[in-house]
């Protein structure tokens, strides 16, 4: 069994839909990182490519131009952003580890939208306070992604349900825990425990919250999207 092994239906199935639906279309320099990232010895941390293309076509049916990424690792979302957004869109990316981020630095460089992205190597929830000091960010933003330590979700949810506009979406990763939120918790292995609990908390929570109006899709590793409707 792999790392975070895929939910949907089975690995032929999602197999088939990467190489027909998502692979063909995908951006050569997103499959240049891609690449790179999968040679990582956490490789599989990094976004699904099926997943970003849905966050692509989010992105461009809000015409989102100021967005907020809450983990970064190599930047395949980061850069998959940055290629969606207009010319005069911005990012603030928020991850505390600057060296997984530089692997994917020279592809967004070469990509040409550097420009757009304020990276700031930093724990989230300091930044996003700050970001909350001046009123003027608050409801400013289009857009949110979410892909960081599972156990401080609902305080990003918290932060950010501030900071995205009314009708914005925020975006979670990997909220099926690799499908074993539907699992006997016996069966679950040790080192998956602790974010499964986290995963599970965190979607009663949002299920449960009036805010937002939610769909949960079984895509990579689990995707709940959320938009904001007060």
């Amino acid at each position: 069994m792999s790392s975070n092994p895929v939910i949907l239906q089975g690995e032929k199935l999602t197999k088939y839909i990467l190489e027909t639906s998502v692979y063909p279309r995908e951006a050569e320099i997103l499959k240049e990182l891609r690449n790179v990232t999968d040679t990582h010895p956490w490789g599989f941390m990094g976004a699904a490519p099926d997943a970003g293309q849905l966050m692509a076509l989010l992105l461009k049916v809000l015409n989102a131009k100021k967005t907020i990424e809450v983990g970064v690792f190599t930047g395949y979302s980061l850069l998959l952003t940055a290629l969606t957004i207009p010319d005069d869109g911005k990012i603030i990316a928020l991850d505390p580890d600057r060296e997984a981020y530089e692997i994917g630095l020279p592809f967004i460089k070469k990509a040409g939208v550097e420009y757009k992205i304020d990276f700031i190597q930093s724990q989230a929830l300091p930044v996003l306070d700050k970001l909350l000091e001046d009123d003027s960010n608050k409801g400013s933003f289009d857009f949110a992604f979410v892909d960081a330590d599972k156990d401080n979700y609902w305080n990003y949810h918290e932060r950010l349900l501030k900071l995205v506009k009314i009708g914005g979406l925020i975006i979670y990763d990997n909220t099926l825990w690799g499908g074993t939120v539907a699992w006997p918790e016996e069966d679950v292995p040790l080192p998956k425990r602790k974010y499964r609990q986290a995963a599970l908390a965190f979607n009663k929570a949002i299920a449960d919250d009036s805010r937002v109006q939610i769909s949960a899709v079984s895509i990579g590793d689990g995707f709940t999207i959320c938009r904001r409707i007060n």
